[in-house]
């Protein structure tokens, strides 16, 4: 939250000092309430120590969409732009969008248009919701628009949990599988090391390989986080260019068991987004343009930015889709039927739920299909690391009693 320095006067004299507060304005008003006329007010500028660091959209999804279905009533309900802002600002609980709201508040007072003002806050306010926000106000229905983005958020949010959901839990069980190998390898096998050697005789080829693998491990573990951290950066390099992102994302979808599940997210993602641009009279070719932006898929979007050529031509926007293996037949029938008979935004919208519910039962045969694999997948490593252990014990205590 941006914090002000301020000279004014009070019943005692001249006072200096400095306050935090959401926006200038909110600041002179705190002030007031405490009896100082301000004088002069300045925001202190941010620096690395002061200022938010936030990666990406600094406002919870969740807040956003109550946000929206906030707005969307209070506008209904006959209240102006301005004061359902002021209301909505001060009765949010993100701090983020608390100080957003005051500042759009302020771009509103001057006579700026909401979308204006929304625009000059993108980290915030996303280019579709700042173009259908400008259909709404053109159209005189910006409570359906915002319904409809309300609408939009939710369903994004539902699909993205239920990605996040069945993609954490093999990650999950990954690392605890890892880690359980470390420890054993460092921390157990090692104590029978000077045992084993005591006993003289060959070591089976299992507990050789296993007691290799817990010398390298103690030796070189730093090489082993080293590697990790590798693979890590090495992929976010990747994601910040776009074009290795093409080849990233072409990899992600080609996975075999979750590049079907994040294929079909992202077509239910980009079908609802253009059903709703459209729904809210955005005209085509800046909605698919729109689209290409926002997808988080450079394999889909390389399609659709074709697809832009191919309409600005006076083609179908379907023709680059069209045997490509990232859009099922389903898809560019449906789209091509909406096309014909002047329905696009309801068959698009059609695709998104059918799309939506594939996800929903995708998630669920997948975290049914992996419980049973990694437990099996831990019991084997595990398995083989208990085993390595007892098959030369049990030779040793044959040894002794004979």
């Amino acid at each position: 939250m941006p914090r002000f320095t301020y000279t004014g006067r009070d019943t005692a004299g001249k006072k200096d000092g400095s306050i935090t507060s959401a926006s200038r304005r909110e600041a002179i008003v705190q002030l007031k309430e405490k009896g100082i006329r301000v004088v002069r007010i300045e925001e202190i500028p941010e620096s690395i120590f002061t200022k938010d660091i936030s990666i990406g959209n600094p406002v919870k999804l969740r807040d956003f969409v109550i946000f929206l279905r906030q707005f969307s009533t209070l506008i209904r309900a006959g209240i102006s732009v301005v004061e359902a802002t002021n209301v909505l600002a001060n009765q949010t609980s993100s701090k983020a969008l608390k100080r957003v709201l005051f500042d759009v508040e302020e771009e509103l007072k001057q006579g700026n248009a909401l979308s204006a003002a929304a625009a000059k806050h993108p980290k915030v306010f996303s280019t579709m919701f700042i173009n259908m926000i400008k259909a709404g106000e053109a159209s005189g229905a910006l409570d359906d628009t915002l319904d409809r983005l309300a609408m939009q958020f939710e369903k994004q949010s539902e699909t993205r949990s239920k990605i996040v959901s069945a993609l954490t839990y093999p990650m999950v069980l990954g690392v605890i599988a890892i880690g359980v190998v470390i420890f054993l390898l460092v921390g157990v096998v090692p104590t029978f090391v000077a045992m084993f050697s005591d006993f003289g005789a060959q070591l089976p080829l299992i507990t050789r390989f296993v007691l290799g693998a817990s010398e390298w491990m103690q030796s070189f573990w730093w090489l082993f986080l080293l590697m990790i951290l590798a693979l890590v950066v090495g992929v976010m390099a990747l994601k910040s260019k776009k074009e290795t992102k093409y080849y990233l994302d072409y990899l992600v979808l080609r996975l075999p068991i979750f590049g079907p599940l994040l294929q079909k997210a992202v077509i239910a993602r980009f079908t609802r987004t253009l059903s709703s641009l459209f729904t809210s009279s955005v005209p085509i070719l800046q909605a698919v343009s729109i689209v290409e932006k926002i997808v988080e898929n450079e394999v889909i979007a390389k399609v659709l930015a074709d697809s832009k050529l191919s309409l600005e031509k006076g083609e179908s926007m379907t023709g680059p889709m069209k045997g490509h293996w990232a859009f099922p037949p389903l898809v560019t029938q449906m789209i091509s039927i909406g096309e014909s008979t002047g329905s696009l935004d309801s068959m698009l919208d059609k695709i998104a739920e059918f799309y939506e519910k594939e996800v929903d039962h995708a998630t669920d045969r997948l975290k049914s299909l992996i419980e049973p694999l990694m437990i099996v997948v831990l019991a084997v490593i595990v398995g083989t690391i208990v085993t390595s252990i007892l098959v030369p014990m049990f030779d040793i205590f044959n040894h002794i009693q004979s």
